[in-house]
């Protein structure tokens, strides 16, 4: 019994040792309204660097947003390090804002963008990293490309949208309802104007809120397609087969806009990064999944990009 023990002792050993972390962590605060977490490869002198922005909402740095817990950022963070990418993702100022239970009301899209920026200028000003990539992931896609202007190596765009968002939350609404589709278009051409109004149907109060308004207005100045277009890096566009709220249709968009662009399509891939292999229940469930693995198609195509 007692050499059973002892060989089951040194076998959980072995296993504690072969998983032992291939880089190593600091937590950074960037700014007053941006606070991240940095993996760097052990054994590279001057690696390259992938700083990674979430979606919309008040999603953190690991791709958690309320209640819902995947970590796909996390997950998308720690396989690129492991594969020798240093990576750093961040909190968006909200979270940190409702921590503290401080909320910016007039927190304004160009804000996110603002935030970005100060991450790529506070990496470039350490001259530790060979090259510096930015990965939009969904309205962090707009973010992204907007901040790597001028400023980054590379850009990636995770399940972005290619058109305009409003005009998005035109085209989810009509699917929904036709008739507030006719409603919420009405609503979308005044905000283009840079107008807001009072006037919509207590069923969109949660998309156009007058609180809300004055972010939107903002949003909906850019065009990703004119601000891709824009771009004179190597520029990555992903999405997967099987995402419910960027069908792949809008990564065709980006990379028409963009003809030097790489497109690639996962297939079976959805919004949180997972490989779903049943219909839309599953893919809906594993929002909130984070035992899932991410999609290492998703992974390799990255570091492909990246290192080439």
């Amino acid at each position: 019994m007692k050499h059973y023990l002892f060989v089951l002792i040194v076998l959980i050993s072995g296993i504690n040792y072969s998983q032992e972390k291939t880089y190593t962590e600091e937590e950074i605060s960037v700014s007053k309204f941006i606070d991240g977490t940095l993996l760097v490869p052990s054994n590279s002198e001057k690696p390259n660097l992938a700083i990674i922005i979430s979606g919309s909402g008040p999603t953190d740095r690991n791709g958690n947003q309320n209640f819902l817990k995947n970590n796909s950022l996390k997950k998308l963070a720690e396989n690129l390090t492991n594969k020798g990418i240093a990576t750093f993702r961040y909190d968006k100022r909200i979270v940190k804002q409702i921590r503290k239970g401080n909320i910016d009301k007039d927190m304004m899209f160009d804000d996110f963008v603002s935030d970005a920026e100060d991450v790529i200028t506070f990496f470039k000003a350490k001259d530790q990293y060979s090259k510096i990539y930015i990965v939009g992931h969904s309205q962090g896609s707009l973010v992204g490309m907007l901040s790597a202007k001028d400023k980054a190596d590379g850009f990636i765009s995770l399940a972005g949208a290619g058109q305009n968002i409003g005009d998005v939350i035109v085209e989810q609404v009509t699917k929904m309802a036709p008739k507030l589709g006719e409603e919420a278009q009405k609503i979308v051409d005044k905000l283009k104007q840079g107008k807001t109004t009072t006037d919509y149907p207590q069923a969109l109060a949660s998309v156009f809120s007058i609180d809300l308004q004055p972010f939107m207005i903002n949003w909906m100045k850019y065009n990703p397609t004119e601000v891709i277009s824009d771009l004179k890096m190597p520029v990555l566009i992903i999405n997967g087969t099987k995402d419910l709220q960027v069908p792949e249709e809008e990564a065709q968009l980006l990379k028409d806009a963009n003809k030097k662009a790489e497109l690639s399509i996962i297939e079976n891939m959805n919004h949180v990064l997972f490989e779903i292999e049943g219909g839309d229940l599953e893919n809906s469930k594993s929002y909130n999944e984070a035992a899932r693995p991410i999609s290492t198609k998703l992974v390799d195509r990255i570091i492909t990009f990246i290192q080439s």
